[in-house]
């Protein structure tokens, strides 16, 4: 039966005495004094129940039965340090890689400086990207199928477990085509009761906010359709199906094409992105790699 003398570090220090046959060579390839080494040795062998050494004048030898334990003890030793590795391995720590969770909208800009930046800091680090909903990713993310994620911050408050690193701040547009262009260069929404409009389905950032903006206006939208990316979205809305609300981070990408007009302040709902993981991962270098970077980009875009 094991009992609290038999550690694996009193193991390692066996194996080395056996291999040096000297305490202090033993002590200066683990670190420690002597003394430690002649006390560690000793309560090991009280932890074991048997004799493992015999003094020779000033020396400490090894007895048959250390000999043997610290042979069979090479094997465990490198048993314990593979599963230390496999496990530091799931966590991402020893792989390399990030699984990196992020929504569709921030693929144009904010994810590519993201993920090069982080690249630049670690050259050898691969990093898995994951697009999908506000609140696909935070459901990963508690999982831990994912190991950080790039969302807009949900209203409700975050488990205290969550460290939060904040990116920028968005707001919603009114987006239309360019065909149904807004005369005013800021638009009020209790004008546009009769018009119709296109959403994202549920789970969505942009998705909040769109209800949230009808809301202020004091009215449901006539919504004709709802789609599953943002992509599609503006693309039906480019091609005149129908009016959406968008953030002002996806103007780049159909800028062209569709016309972001301004709501006026009274109707303005902002977006808080920034970078969320587990609060139990701040040792991983990876992920301080990312959140690092992320801070960069947060004082750039200040």
């Amino acid at each position: 039966m094991l009992n609290e003398e038999v550690t694996l570090r009193k193991l390692q220090i066996l194996c080395s005495f056996v291999k040096t046959g000297n305490l202090s060579r033993t002590a200066d390839e683990m670190g420690l004094s002597s003394v430690s080494i002649h006390k560690a040795l000793h309560s090991l062998e009280d932890g074991i129940g048997c004799p493992l050494f015999i003094r020779d004048g000033r020396l400490l030898k090894p007895l048959p039965t250390a000999l043997y334990l610290a042979e069979s003890s090479l094997d465990l030793l490198a048993d314990a340090e593979r599963i230390i590795k496999r496990t530091r391995d799931k966590a991402g720590i020893e792989s390399g890689q990030i699984r990196l969770g992020a929504m569709y909208s921030l693929t144009a800009n904010v994810i590519p400086k993201l993920i090069m930046g982080t690249k630049i800091r670690r050259s050898d680090l691969d990093i898995d990207l994951f697009l999908g909903s506000n609140e696909d990713l935070m459901k990963k993310l508690v999982e831990g199928r994912i190991d950080a994620i790039l969302i807009a911050i949900p209203f409700t408050p975050l488990p205290d477990e969550m460290q939060v690193v904040p990116l920028f701040e968005d707001r919603l547009y009114l987006a239309s085509s360019k065909q149904q262009k807004p005369k005013q260069l800021t638009v009020d929404m209790a004008d546009y009761q009769e018009e119709k409009f296109l959403a994202l389905l549920d789970g969505f950032a942009t998705t909040s906010g769109f209800y949230d903006t009808f809301k202020l206006a004091g009215y449901e939208p006539n919504i004709v359709m709802k789609v599953g990316d943002i992509f599609s979205l503006m693309n039906m809305v480019a091609s005149g199906m129908g009016r959406t609300l968008l953030p002002g981070r996806v103007k780049e990408m159909m800028g062209d094409a569709i016309e972001f007009t301004p709501l006026l302040e009274k109707y303005e709902v902002i977006q808080h992105i920034s970078l969320i993981y587990l609060k139990v991962n701040e040792s991983n270098p990876n992920i301080l790699a990312l959140a690092a970077e992320a801070r960069m980009l947060h004082r750039n875009n200040s």
